[in-house]
């Protein structure tokens, strides 16, 4: 499915920042984040994207074929991969690694040398080609820790027990944020940190809730919840992180800081979150408690004044808003089997 025929599509706002004749590479390119990006970006820029390609989220876009948009199948583990990828590109975002809360907890040791082994060595190699003239890390919200309302960038971050698997992708991004802006501080590098907060929308790939609820409520099956769904979590539609990246490309002010990007104005438990979908599909799927026995995020809500400040960026979509187009693309597209 093509952007001019994606039912969820919305034009970019009249604040949106614009980007052309640009060569940027997109780690982890293929996934959810990244396949928005790259839509949004092929038109008047080169995107290029390094990926494993274990999530395609490319192909439901018609990405693969476009004539502004390279995919090179590679690892951010592997030193050859990743020079070639960034040896004559003007922008990097750096998406690549494991993500969804299950697969961490499977996988910790690989969720930590991809972020901090990975991200380390594309970093290096995008300052050692003396071009790059932006990078955008992608951290991660998980750093407040399991309790975290209206945290600004400058409240201090709150990490798990050591050896609890939970945790270990929240470390390594806050490790990542860290090299960033020492590669900024000692070098004059321009680097830009950024942490999502629940981001949800069409195409989106692995463990999300919304992701989750909307395919099982639309399949009429059960719509599971991990213990009572009193956990408090601020929703953000995808196009208005990736309206928050492009600034963070072209904002010179950016440079060197820490984002939080989300919407506190979508704030809801994931109960009232999965009865909100079972609403909008019309879903006769019952709601069923699941026992979950491993720490979890109890309250999660940004505030985001300074995004608003520094980039002139705000949400612009509401919660009923960004699930109903979510709902209509899968609708349109088929949930997968």
């Amino acid at each position: 499915m093509s952007l001019e025929t994606d039912p969820a599509f919305v034009p970019p706002g009249p604040s949106s920042p614009d980007l052309r004749d640009a060569h940027i590479l997109i780690t982890g390119g293929a996934g959810f984040i990244g396949s928005h990006l790259v839509e949004r970006l092929r038109t008047h820029n080169r995107v290029r994207v390094l990926d494993v390609m274990r999530r395609d989220a490319l192909r439901p876009a018609a990405l693969h074929d476009h004539p502004n948009v390279e995919i090179c199948v590679g690892d951010v583990l592997d030193a050859s991969s990743v020079n070639q990828a960034v040896r004559d590109v003007d922008m990097v975002i750096h998406l690549a690694s494991i993500a969804g809360v299950d697969t961490v907890m499977k996988m910790p040791t690989t969720t930590m040398r991809v972020s901090l082994l990975g991200t380390a060595a594309v970093l290096e190699a995008a300052y050692a080609t003396g071009r790059c003239r932006r990078f955008i890390d992608f951290s991660t919200s998980e750093v407040f820790g399991r309790y975290a309302y209206q945290v600004t960038e400058f409240d201090a971050t709150t990490l798990g027990a050591v050896g609890e698997a939970r945790w270990t992708y929240a470390v390594a991004k806050l490790a990542t944020e860290h090299l960033c802006m020492s590669y900024h501080r000692q070098f004059g590098f321009p680097a830009v940190s950024i942490r999502p907060f629940n981001i949800y929308g069409p195409r989106q790939v692995g463990e999300g809730a919304v992701h989750h609820f909307i395919l099982r409520a639309l399949r009429g099956e059960p719509l599971r919840i991990h213990n009572d769904g009193a956990q408090i979590r601020a929703w953000c539609y995808i196009r208005d992180i990736v309206d928050a990246v492009l600034l963070t490309l072209t904002v010179p002010g950016a440079v060197g800081h820490a984002f939080n990007i989300g919407n506190p104005r979508s704030t809801v438990t994931v109960y009232n979150l999965a009865q909100t979908i079972h609403r909008l599909v019309g879903s006769k799927s019952p709601i069923e408690f699941v026992r979950w026995n491993h720490p979890d995020v109890e309250l999660r809500v940004p505030a985001i004044s300074k995004a608003r400040e520094l980039l002139g960026w705000s949400p612009r979509f509401d919660l009923e808003e960004g699930l109903q187009q979510t709902i209509d693309w899968y609708r349109q597209a088929g949930p997968p089997a």
